[in-house]
């Protein structure tokens, strides 16, 4: 085992069994030049990480279901046919993808660098949470932007990803979604994705911004009893697509809405997140990192992106962050 978590074979080992037939252990160990041990305790991570593994004296193993695996080339052409000017990295497992771009970032890494890993075991959340995932049962991926401005200047850059976001599994899902403020999308009042931004540079500029997506496909059992709040995946509204399709919806956006936010900030764009936003015009609960709970009306976006709020007395409240819930429903 590896000091990251998980044996280099392991991603190996399961793409060569996604041909949904049976593979002896003598035949894997063959094929990766490993011993019969090696294969049965890269078979037990794979359990480890959720995956159901179909076991038949005589026959051998088989994935109970199929993973979906990323095709690099074909996204890689997808994003050239658009004229996208995205530079893609992949990598079979890493522990975050907004970590990885981080360091790839402050190392030189390009404008619109997107970092994909067919699995994180350490995936980062808002806030110093884990971003929960399984293999297979989830798309993670990281975009690197960089700005000629500050990062004083990037205020309101979560509700343009969560903007992208919205477009992209909008029009390719037969079950309506929203926003969440700042940047989760919600079916049904259920977490579908979320967006982590991560910026760094200095006041005046230039300055970047890592952009981290997480989107649930199809979770295992397991992960939804380990997630705190409720929880949808793309199986679940009807959505039916393959990686490459998803990342190139959400890329194609988030091309589109950058060129506005670059030009004009994010004021431009509140009208249509309005239209997404799951609370608007609804009685909410707000509760900051310290505890602190503030109840009042869902009003919407100010012109840099926080969230408005009318109390009970008819003062108005402006929240650049903090936990939105639906009042008398929790995590909503």
């Amino acid at each position: 085992m590896e000091k990251r978590g998980y044996s280099a074979k392991l991603i190996p080992l399961l793409k060569h069994m996604s041909d949904n037939r049976f593979h002896s252990g003598e035949d894997m160990a063959r094929h990766f030049s490993v011993s019969r041990a090696t294969v049965f305790n890269l078979l037990n991570e794979a359990g480890n990480l959720g995956l159901q593994i179909h076991a038949v004296r005589g026959k051998g193993y088989r994935l109970a279901t199929p993973v979906e695996w990323l095709d690099v080339d074909r996204l890689e052409t997808e994003i050239s046919h658009h004229g996208l000017g995205y530079t893609l990295m992949h990598q079979d497992m890493v522990e975050s993808t907004n970590s990885w771009l981080m360091l790839e970032a402050q190392a030189g890494a390009i404008h619109q660098t997107v970092a994909h890993a067919d699995h994180q075991y350490g995936g980062k959340g808002r806030r110093g949470r884990r971003w929960e995932s399984s293999l297979g049962g989830g798309l993670a991926f990281s975009i690197l932007w960089r700005f000629d401005r500050g990062i004083s200047q990037l205020s309101g850059l979560s509700i343009v990803v969560g903007l992208a976001l919205a477009r992209a599994m909008g029009r390719l899902s037969p079950t309506p979604v929203q926003l969440k403020w700042p940047n989760d999308l919600l079916a049904g009042y259920r977490k579908l994705a979320g967006v982590l931004v991560e910026v760094q540079g200095e006041m005046s500029g230039p300055s970047f911004a890592v952009i981290g997506i997480g989107l649930n496909q199809r979770l295992h059992e397991r992960q939804r009893l380990e997630i705190d709040q409720a929880v949808v995946d793309l199986a679940q509204i009807g959505v039916d697509a393959r990686i490459e399709e998803l990342m190139l919806a959400i890329l194609k956006e988030l091309s589109t809405l950058m060129k506005v936010f670059e030009q004009d900030g994010v004021l431009p764009l509140i009208d249509e997140w309005t239209r997404w936003h799951a609370h608007q015009d609804k009685e909410v609960v707000i509760r900051l990192a310290d505890g602190t709970t503030y109840s009042g009306m869902a009003r919407g976006l100010d012109g840099n992106g926080n969230l408005r709020l009318a109390g009970k007395s008819g003062e108005e409240f402006i929240f650049s962050s903090g936990e939105v819930s639906l009042r008398g429903r929790v995590h909503a």
